[in-house]
């Protein structure tokens, strides 16, 4: 039986070349949208793609993303087993996982099944698909409630993160509630802060928390979270010398954002129409 289980989903896309660029979005778009939403439309009430913006000035120690953030409002949970039941399997070449970064690229050539292809990743020595199962509406508003789209364009940094190997939840949180987010709080950069916790049963997700922070712009950003984060306490359990402390693209994998989505898929894409 399936019930009503309303989640939003999350899926940071890398593009480790820019050789490559061209040919994931070229899948993406021709190939995964109508696929996907062939599959899922019935049961799925948003589904869309939002443009990363440049790596700002250290970004890559934050594990960042350089392609797109892929969202899906769940109106049920897709992992539970009778919904694993397709008439048709999605069309997920080994390519896609190599552009993105989730396999190495050694010229092998196969086809997955979508669901297996999301779990690639992590302990292959590469780093994990990472697709976060989170609630709908954000858990935890730190700071900027109130804010409205007369307050001006966001830059939005999004990331997923977890403690390394060996450290508990707890133990994680216990820094990441008193060093991490009264830092960031107090800095005058940081317009908005929210955080949920990914609901790990859904799909094994490796990652533990969602945290999304807002700035006027990359600027702004670089000044809060790479100059000023110097002051924010090492844990005893970091995995690198400086802030965040998370081995990037393992522990740690973020997107810089705008508001917008570049296509919100049920509403505005009309089929691969190519450019003359």
């Amino acid at each position: 039986m399936i019930e009503y289980q309303p989640m939003r989903s999350l899926i940071y896309v890398d593009v480790v070349r820019e050789q490559y660029r061209h040919r994931l979005q070229h899948w993406l778009y021709k190939i995964h949208i109508p696929d996907s939403i062939s599959q899922f439309g019935p049961y799925v009430a948003k589904y869309a793609f939002y443009n990363a913006l440049p790596v700002p000035p250290d970004g890559d120690r934050f594990g960042t993303c350089r392609m797109q953030l892929t969202e899906h409002y769940w109106n049920i949970n897709p992992m539970a087993s009778p919904v694993k039941n397709h008439a048709f399997t999605e069309v997920f070449p080994m390519d896609v996982l190599k552009w993105q970064g989730n396999v190495p690229d050694d010229g092998a050539q196969m086809n997955m099944e979508g669901d297996n292809a999301r779990a690639t990743g992590g302990d292959n020595g590469m780093p994990p698909f990472v697709w976060a199962f989170v609630p709908v509406w954000w858990e935890e508003d730190f700071k900027g409630k109130g804010r409205t789209v007369a307050d001006g364009p966001n830059y939005r940094w999004q990331f997923a993160a977890r403690y390394p190997e060996g450290v508990s939840a707890e133990d994680g949180d216990k820094w990441f509630y008193e060093e991490v987010l009264p830092k960031f709080t107090e800095m005058p950069e940081v317009t908005r802060i929210l955080t949920s916790r990914v609901k790990q049963d859904v799909n094994g997700c490796p990652m533990q928390r969602v945290v999304e922070m807002w700035f006027d712009g990359p600027e702004e950003w670089y000044r809060a979270a790479v100059v000023k984060a110097e002051d924010i306490k090492k844990p005893e359990w970091a995995s690198q010398d400086k802030f965040p402390y998370l081995k990037p693209k393992f522990e740690i994998v973020s997107i810089f954002l705008a508001d917008i989505a570049a296509s919100d898929n049920f509403s505005q894409y009309h089929g691969y129409i190519t450019m003359r």
